[in-house]
C-alpha cells in the first residue's frame, strides 16, 4: 500500500498480517479521493474501522485538517501507529481505541464535528454497517457537520439500504468486487422535532 497523492505521495504503508483486516486497495482509495477532492482540503475526517489507517492518512496527505481513527483490534492499532510514525505524523490526528458503536453512541462534550466519515467494517461483519449507519443517521448524527458526507465501503454484491434514519444514499460507485455508498443527511439541528 502507498499514499497516492498529496504531501505524503508515494510513501509506503504496511497493513496488519492475516485476513482480519482488509485494506482498501490503492485503486479504490484513488477513486474515493477523486470524488472527495472538492471537500477534503481542511476537512475534519472520521475513519471508522480504520485498520492500518491508510484512508485517514491519505486524507491528511491531501489536506484534511484533522483525522480521528477508530479501531479496536490490537494488531491493526499497532500497525496504524507504526504507519503514523513512518510518515512522521505527530499531530493532526486522534486515535480512539474502542468500538465504533461506543464512539458513535456516546459523543463526548466538545467532540469534533466531522465533514467526511468513512467506514469500512470487515465485509463478513454485515451487522456493523447497520449499526454505524443507523447511529450516524440517528443518535450519532450530532457528530456530522452541515453538508457532511458518509461513505461506506462494502462488497459489490452487498446491498446497503437507501436510507438510515436521517442519512440518504446519494451515490453508489462500484469497482471490481467493491462498492462505495455515499450518504448525506440532515444534522441533528436540522431535523424536525417529531416529538413536539
Amino acid at each position: 500500500m502507498r499514499i497516492i497523492a498529496g504531501t505524503l505521495r508515494s510513501r509506503v504503508l504496511q497493513s496488519p498480517a492475516g485476513l482480519a483486516t482488509r485494506p482498501t486497495s490503492d485503486r479504490l482509495r484513488e477513486t474515493l479521493f477523486n470524488v472527495l477532492a472538492p471537500r477534503i482540503d481542511h476537512a475534519v475526517f472520521l475513519d471508522l474501522y480504520a485498520g492500518s489507517g491508510a484512508v485517514g492518512m491519505e486524507a491528511v496527505s491531501r489536506g484534511a485538517s484533522h483525522v480521528t481513527f477508530v479501531e479496536r483490534a490490537p494488531a491493526a492499532l499497532q500497525r496504524m501507529r507504526a504507519n503514523l510514525a513512518r510518515l512522521g505524523l505527530t499531530e493532526g490526528f486522534r486515535i480512539h481505541t474502542g468500538s465504533v458503536k461506543s464512539f458513535l453512541s456516546r459523543p463526548q462534550a466538545g467532540a469534533a464535528v466531522f465533514d467526511v466519515v468513512f467506514l469500512d467494517p470487515p465485509y463478513d461483519a454485515a451487522e456493523e454497517y447497520a449499526i454505524a449507519l443507523e447511529l450516524l443517521g440517528g443518535a450519532g448524527g450530532g457528530l456530522l457537520a452541515a453538508g457532511a458526507v458518509v461513505i461506506a465501503e462494502h462488497r459489490r454484491k452487498q446491498r446497503l439500504q437507501e436510507r438510515y434514519g436521517g442519512l440518504e444514499r446519494t451515490r453508489l460507485l462500484e469497482q471490481g468486487d467493491a462498492g462505495l455508498s455515499f450518504y448525506t443527511g440532515q444534522t441533528q439541528e436540522e431535523r424536525p422535532n417529531l416529538h413536539s
